[in-house]
């Protein structure tokens, strides 16, 4: 197509001086580095308008010749060090595959590692990047570029963002370790990221308005100077032991549920009989690497890295954008053994509980319960509602709910096999109980949740 613009182009200015400005000028703005939007743009200022139809034609395809002649260069300042930031990666990937292609500027680095000393004077179009401290947003202001954030590192942010939903996070852990009975609580965050503080402040809500106390962790690497990994376990060590038990904890994202698991071990408490711990990010490698694996919290991270590229397309495209802030909700929780536990005073309660999130994928029903777990149904029916505030069918469903969402973010399953697949038997039925308990459609959920 390109090839079919030049030759309309050179049929078409047909006057020698013409054609030869044409040239000059593109040359002058491509050896510049200007984006081809722009120098089509300006090209076009440049010829004088003219009534003729061929020649405005003329300026016309210019536009479009230029336009297809470069890639937009994008710098994608994302370490590669952990799950969630490689998720990130992928989901700029899944856009890419999806519209035009961007000439990438990317270089292997971790989380808090010193900017490339290429960016200063990098001549590019736009930037994707996790800003995470204020000297890292200063020198990428400096570029002047379209930019957009992919991290919620500090509370005010000079550029677009697109994060996780901290609050939904923070809630669906809490309902997490509710649901298993804890009546004492912790928290475990890093005080250098907002998004952290964030989580710490939404659980703590969370907790207190189901009646209970939660301690919080007080950080120590919100100093200027590293806190050494062993001194860090120290003092979580020493707060483990306080804590009144049985007690949840969450951390804000999985290398603090790590350190958490590794100060319960040195101190001798058990997980997930006396602590239970979940994390954030759900990086499965780190997750199975703890002892016990670590169950953690799903977010949304390839829809993040898709959105966030979307964004940045519509900025480079000289599209005005408001400093909006895009965000994600979890997909779920990876359920593994640092809270497979139920820790209700009422044995059999925490039976019908197990039984419950064991088996709700097979298909079972109430009755099914009360035959694993016997006693009358009005009992177990009074028994759930006081402790849960819900009915066991409910929990039943609830269950299913949670393996859909996960199905529907992560599989290209069809509505039926995942209804099959769940213990629902039906798609229909299936569609009907998750509108009922989300607020939107299977079909909406994914397409929101899909990179």
């Amino acid at each position: 197509m390109a090839k079919r613009y030049t030759r309309i182009i050179v049929q078409e200015i047909r006057p020698i001086h013409e054609l030869f400005r044409f040239s000059l000028v593109i040359f002058r703005l491509r050896a510049s580095g200007t984006r081809p939007q722009t120098a089509a743009r300006r090209l076009c200022r440049s010829i004088p308008v003219s009534r003729n139809r061929v020649v405005v034609f003329s300026h016309a395809a210019c536009y479009v010749f230029l336009a297809m002649q470069a890639r937009p260069r994008v710098a994608l300042l994302i370490e590669t060090s952990n799950a969630y930031a490689r998720d990130l990666l992928y989901g700029v990937r899944a856009y890419l595959r999806e519209h035009q292609s961007w000439s990438i500027y990317f270089g292997e680095h971790g989380r808090g590692d010193v900017l490339p000393s290429w960016l200063r004077q990098w001549k590019g179009d736009g930037i994707i990047a996790r800003v995470e401290g204020q000297a890292m947003a200063r020198v990428i202001s400096a570029t002047r570029l379209p930019v957009v954030d992919v991290s919620f590192g500090l509370e005010r942010s000079p550029f677009p963002r697109v994060a996780t939903n901290s609050q939904a996070v923070s809630r669906l852990a809490a309902d997490h370790l509710l649901e298993r009975g804890f009546k004492h609580f912790g928290f475990c965050g890093d005080s250098r990221y907002h998004w952290s503080n964030l989580r710490s402040r939404f659980f703590m809500d969370c907790v207190r308005a189901a009646g209970f106390h939660c301690d919080v962790f007080a950080d120590l690497g919100a100093g200027a100077r590293p806190i050494s990994w062993e001194r860090q376990i120290q003092a979580l060590s020493a707060w483990v032991r306080k804590l009144p038990k049985p007690a949840g904890i969450m951390a804000c994202y999985d290398l603090r549920g790590q350190q958490v698991l590794e100060a319960c071990r040195r101190v001798g408490v058990a997980v997930p009989d006396s602590v239970a711990v979940i994390g954030v990010h759900n990086d499965e490698l780190l997750c199975d690497l703890c002892d016990p694996p670590l169950s953690s919290v799903i977010p949304n991270a390839r829809r993040a890295g898709y959105e966030a590229a979307a964004l940045l397309e519509r900025r480079m495209n000289g599209e005005q954008v408001a400093q909006q802030v895009i965000l994600l909700d979890p997909i779920g929780i990876a359920t593994r053994q640092s809270t497979d536990v139920v820790n209700l005073t009422d044995a059999r309660m925490s039976q019908a509980l197990r039984f419950i999130r064991e088996h709700a994928a097979d298909g079972i029903t109430v009755d099914e319960v009360l035959r694993a777990v016997p006693m009358s149904r009005t009992v177990l029916e009074r028994r759930f509602k006081r402790l849960l505030n819900c009915t066991p069918h409910d929990q039943i469903i609830r269950v299913r709910i949670e393996r859909v969402k996960e199905l529907l973010a992560s599989t290209e399953l069809t509505l039926a096999q995942i209804a099959e697949r769940v213990g629902f038997g039906h798609a229909e039925y299936m569609s009907v109980a998750f509108k009922r308990l989300t607020g939107v459609s299977p079909g909406a959920f994914r397409a929101r949740n899909r990179a």
